[in-house]
């Protein structure tokens, strides 16, 4: 429900979103243009989130991320290289097309992300002032993603996106989805 939440794009774009935009070094910014579709329940349905969807999100930079639900894709983030060599990860878990890069050890001074799980590593942070492995600034631009990827489907429209100013561009109605008026008597100050 879309009152509640996002259904499980949003629930989701928070794990693979993060992990996706990490390897694209792009954990402070996000794509510049999103599309996609999504057939959405008939009227009186008991979901008005789409269980179906595949939006192709489009960077600055032109790499395309597809976020896609586990009927069309398959759960996790995969990059894909040059020569269509890829990696595959899934909380925990890894694939890559050759075993070669399966095989693969990071190597010294090359970068290792390993987390003792989320509730041990904040309060490890909390005790030692450190920055947990996905800070807030991340988290959002992660989750960014996934309401923009929303957007586009309500709307049925291509969405451009100024990450910097985080703002849609030219698109007022689409804009206007990116908040909502709060129920009575709350407020924001």
């Amino acid at each position: 429900m879309l009152d509640w939440g996002g259904g499980q794009m949003m629930d989701w774009i928070g794990h693979h979103g993060d992990i996706a935009q990490w390897g694209l070094n792009c954990d402070h910014s996000g794509p510049v243009s999103f599309e996609g579709y999504a057939p959405y329940e008939p009227e009186g349905g008991i979901y008005d989130s789409p269980k179906t969807y595949k939006i192709t999100c489009k960077y600055a930079n032109g790499v395309e991320m597809i976020v896609a639900d586990n009927s069309q894709v398959q759960s996790g983030t995969k990059w894909y290289g040059e020569n269509g060599e890829w990696v595959w990860v899934d909380r925990g878990r890894y694939d890559a097309s050759t075993p070669t890069l399966r095989e693969s050890k990071i190597e010294a001074g090359e970068l290792r992300i390993k987390s003792p799980g989320h509730q041990r590593e904040f309060i490890d942070c909390v005790k030692n002032r450190d920055t947990t492995l996905t800070p807030a600034e991340i988290a959002h631009r992660s989750a960014s993603v996934g309401h923009l990827c929303q957007i586009a489907l309500m709307t049925g429209r291509k969405i451009k996106w100024n990450p910097e100013k985080e703002e849609i561009i030219g698109d007022s109605a689409a804009s206007a989805l990116l908040g909502r008026v709060p129920r009575g008597p709350w407020t924001l100050c």
